[in-house]
């Protein structure tokens, strides 16, 4: 069964940054572009960034581009998220998951539709 972890949120001021972990657990991540998606509070889950399955191309939506940066460690079967300037308007629930690849490009699509428990981010003063 293809699990993903997620982690590294918490509370943080506004200008702030937070690392985020998302840990593949029962199989290997190599094979998969993976993404980050958000939700907040009353509003739908939006796409925040992927990153291709050799980590040679990211993809990042408008609100957090400059601000925020996708990696892999494929030996550590980790992707993360950096993200910094974070804004109050970037509190919400984090979560990873496979994503649609084509052409070696990632998409903020999900490849299978499964969600994990997520980590909350909450930048507050």
């Amino acid at each position: 069964q293809l699990q993903l972890v997620e982690s590294g949120g918490g509370l943080v001021q506004p200008g702030g940054s937070l690392r985020l972990s998302c840990a593949a657990s029962g199989f290997t991540l190599d094979y998969y572009a993976i993404g980050w998606f958000r939700q907040a509070p009353g509003k739908e889950r939006e796409g925040v960034s992927c990153i291709s399955t050799n980590g040679g191309r990211t993809n990042y939506a408008d609100s957090v581009k400059g601000r925020f940066t996708i990696s892999r460690d494929n030996a550590k079967n980790t992707v993360y998220l950096q993200m910094n300037s974070l804004k109050p308007e970037d509190t919400a629930i984090y979560y990873c998951t496979a994503v649609v690849e084509h052409q070696a490009m990632c998409h903020l699509k999900t490849l299978f539709g499964s969600w994990g428990q997520g980590t909350q981010v909450t930048v507050s003063s």
